[in-house]
């Protein structure tokens, strides 16, 4: 692997740190937010359900422009909003102010420095080879980043105030800029954009007939499925996970450092996702990793509510969390070539976070109406063995460009 891949592949990974773990660690914000604007708890789910539905709407949008104009300008673009929608956020004091700055400017600024883009790009810079690995590499910052601004969150929120803590990631947001130059640089010639000899040429796609022979292929609708599913799963417990730990009568320091454990443990997850990925069907990895989850959740259900529990199941389910990234991008990249990937993974993802808008809705609409989130555990668990056997359809070959209609 050569020095420019490297150092490509860690700025990638670098602006997924931040960027992902600012959003993942949003959750730590609802009770003090709650507690200064006196914003309901439904209300306030409804703004970061907005956020997450927001985040998957950008990647596609993003990655066209990507696709079309080059990272650079996107990257830059989603910056200078990340970091406005988080200054702005303490200034917010009513529900229709928060959805403008954590439902809107936040997670659109976020979604220009996520997968979609990063992974795309990346694509086009390495060889059919080493992508699964490269994807798994990328994955692996954001869920570093999950660890690192966890409990970094939880710290400056007790000691200086939600506000303040605000303020710091939104300076944080802006390292992003210089992070993003390396990859600004053109492809090598040693990694070619199709994913095989009957890959669609990308010289004689357009966009318009790449999503045309996309939107008539039952596998891609399969990963669809499985990341709608995967995105419910996700923001449920990402938004909801502090009020869980609450309702247990345990600190919210449990709540940071589970969140962190989920993260660290993605790390190897991710790592893990993208070795595998070169070596075994990805329809098998994402079947594993989906019902995995299931049976994880069912075993946190029957256990006792202990801090060591919450530690546990966190563990077990950041090994999954989001290590189905690197598999699903392999797939659509095996399928469709990485000349459109940025958009083609970006509409996957806006699947997964129209998943992840009613997980982080339904789970305070749950709380408010039931008293506790008995019913969502119940519903997470069916989905992610639904997600589990909706992947082995999958036909893990190349579309021909003759999909395309005459």
């Amino acid at each position: 692997m050569g020095r420019g891949m490297l150092l490509t592949m860690s700025a990638a990974a670098a602006i997924l740190m931040i960027t992902m773990g600012m959003r993942q660690s949003l959750g730590l914000f609802i009770a003090p937010i709650i507690e200064t604007t006196g914003v309901g708890y439904a209300a306030m789910s409804f703004a970061l359900a907005i956020g997450q539905l927001m985040w998957g709407v950008a990647q596609p949008a993003f990655g066209a422009m990507a696709d079309r104009y080059g990272a650079g300008r996107v990257l830059l673009i989603g910056a200078l909003l990340l970091a406005g929608g988080t200054a702005l956020t303490p200034f917010a004091s009513n529900e229709f102010l928060l959805l403008a700055t954590m439902g809107v400017l936040t997670a659109a600024g976020a979604g220009a420095g996520s997968f979609s883009v990063l992974i795309g790009v990346v694509a086009q810079r390495v060889p059919a080879a080493r992508r699964s690995v490269a994807a798994g590499f990328v994955n692996a910052g954001g869920s570093l980043g999950q660890f690192v601004f966890a409990p970094l969150n939880q710290f400056l929120i007790t000691t200086f105030g939600w506000m303040a803590a605000m303020w710091a990631m939104a300076v944080t947001a802006l390292v992003t800029i210089p992070l993003a130059r390396p990859l600004l640089r053109k492809p090598d010639a040693e990694a070619p954009a199709s994913a095989g000899p009957s890959a669609p040429a990308p010289s004689t796609l357009t966009l318009r007939e790449q999503l045309a022979i996309a939107v008539r292929d039952r596998s891609y609708w399969c990963l669809h499925a499985g990341f709608l599913t995967c995105g419910f799963h996700i923001a449920f417990l990402v938004t909801h996970l502090p009020g869980e730990v609450k309702l247990c009568s345990l600190p919210a320091s449990v709540a940071a450092a589970s969140i962190s454990i989920i993260g660290l443990a993605n790390v190897a997850g991710s790592l893990m996702a993208g070795w595998a990925g070169g070596v075994m069907r990805m329809k098998w990895l994402l079947f594993a990793m989906y019902f995995s989850r299931a049976v994880a959740v069912a075993i946190y259900l029957a256990a006792p509510k202990t801090s060591f529990t919450f530690y546990g199941f966190a563990a077990v389910l950041g090994f999954t969390w989001l290590a189905t990234v690197p598999p699903t991008a392999g797939l659509i990249g095996k399928l469709f070539g990485v000349r459109y990937l940025a958009t083609l993974f970006g509409l996957a993802t806006l699947t997964h976070q129209i998943g992840g808008f009613f997980g982080a809705w339904l789970g305070g609409l749950a709380l408010v109406k039931f008293g506790d989130y008995s019913w969502m555990w119940y519903a997470d668990m069916a989905l992610a063995l639904a997600a589990a056997f909706v992947n082995l359809p999958i036909r893990e070959a190349p579309v021909r460009a003759a999909a395309v209609p005459a």
